[in-house]
């Protein structure tokens, strides 16, 4: 996994570098301090896929770009057979799998997000990111944390909500949850 991380970091900081965009620049527009910011592209913090979906944004590449080093091609449809999606361990409370990572100018961001279940009254980190978001529970429990609300969800529940806001996903009774997520 480290490896990975290593030739995420590595594309951004080259894609960043193509795009003459100043590591001050793109820490500010992340929210993030410069020296946060440098953690990513070396490669010694890792970048969550909230923070990677707007960093792809910011550089106007697709968010498979980064993932995999290839440009999506892919402009009347593509399909992504069962367990086949690119795989991302962005957090260690989420393992996401991409998939439409190979459909060129997407409107959106697909995912397969699994959320293993956390030590009894620990709270997961939250998170917040440019668009909104809708969620469908495929497997389990879940309950969503968002601007001061926690809501469970359970399979066949789903939530749109405005991402902007601080938000968290828990897996609920002890097993892990999955569920589809869309990010916009």
């Amino acid at each position: 996994m480290q490896e990975k991380i290593k030739e995420i970091a590595s594309r951004v900081r080259e894609l960043r570098e193509l795009s003459e965009i100043s590591v001050e620049k793109m820490a500010e527009s992340l929210q993030v301090s410069s020296d946060a910011y440098e953690k990513y592209e070396s490669g010694t913090e890792d970048i969550s896929a909230s923070i990677l979906f707007e960093i792809a944004h910011l550089l106007q590449v697709d968010m498979a770009t980064l993932l995999t080093g290839e440009e999506p091609r892919m402009n009347i449809f593509t399909v992504t057979r069962n367990g086949k999606g690119v795989s991302v361990e962005r957090r260690k409370q989420y393992r996401y799998q991409n998939l439409a990572e190979k459909f060129i100018h997407k409107k959106a961001e697909f995912f397969i997000v699994t959320v293993e279940p956390k030590p009894q009254g620990t709270k997961p980190d939250t998170n917040s990111h440019p668009g909104q978001e809708f969620n469908y529970v495929l497997e389990g429990s879940l309950k969503v944390y968002i601007h001061n609300n926690e809501i469970t969800l359970n399979e066949g529940d789903s939530i749109y909500f405005d991402s902007n806001y601080e938000h968290a996903m828990e897996a609920l009774e002890g097993e892990p949850a999955k569920f589809l997520a869309a990010i916009m």
